[in-house]
């Protein structure tokens, strides 16, 4: 139980943690020096399995069955939301309810101002996967470039071959024809770096 505490003190909310007793028919030798540790693949957060192991020789590991319930406010959408909706704080409310799943939405900062990469229900809860940065450059427009090493700067405009959000890797076509990588920054001009 104290591992499960100490893993999920980290987590939003109010931690609710439930192991199930050891089968009584289970005998195991004394041990001085006990681990415990979660099994590859398993999470910490509803029903779930902590494995416990024995560190002196001879050694053995058991797995305890456990149900870690976490109750957090979260972000539900007010009415149905079409994809590519930027969103601002009038389309969900935060709702109390049980954190099921690792991404879910619980800070309205986290999305407002984010666009939805599809349309989702009224009631339905947000979480991060469905949510994407705006973009600052777009496909087929016109940005700025610019060219920067030690000691100069460089300046020009291209046509945009790709959207991108602040940071991303975009694609500029010259009007030379020459096509340029660089980071969209956040004032939607393109930053190359030789």
């Amino acid at each position: 139980m104290a591992y499960a505490q100490a893993q999920t003190r980290a987590l939003p909310g109010k931690v609710s943690i439930t192991v199930d007793d050891i089968d009584t028919r289970t005998a195991l030798p004394a041990c001085g020096t006990l681990e415990a540790f979660l099994p590859a693949g398993s999470q910490l957060m509803g029903k779930t399995s902590i494995g416990v192991r024995c560190a002196q020789k001879p050694g053995w590991s058991i797995f305890l069955q456990a149900t870690i319930k976490v109750s957090v406010d979260r972000l539900v959408a007010n009415r149905p939301l079409a994809q590519n909706t930027v969103l601002s704080a009038n389309d969900f409310s935060m709702q109390n309810g049980e954190l099921g799943q690792p991404g879910i939405v619980t800070d309205p900062a986290q999305a407002v101002g984010k666009i939805l990469k599809f349309g989702i229900g009224a009631g339905q809860v947000l979480r991060q996967d469905m949510l994407r940065a705006p973009f600052v450059v777009t496909q087929g427009h016109t940005t700025e470039i610019m060219v920067r090493s030690e000691g100069f700067s460089i300046r020009s405009s291209g046509q945009a071959l790709n959207n991108g959000t602040a940071g991303q890797i975009v694609q500029v076509r010259m009007p030379s024809g020459q096509v340029l990588n660089g980071a969209a920054l956040a004032d939607g001009s393109v930053e190359v770096r030789p």
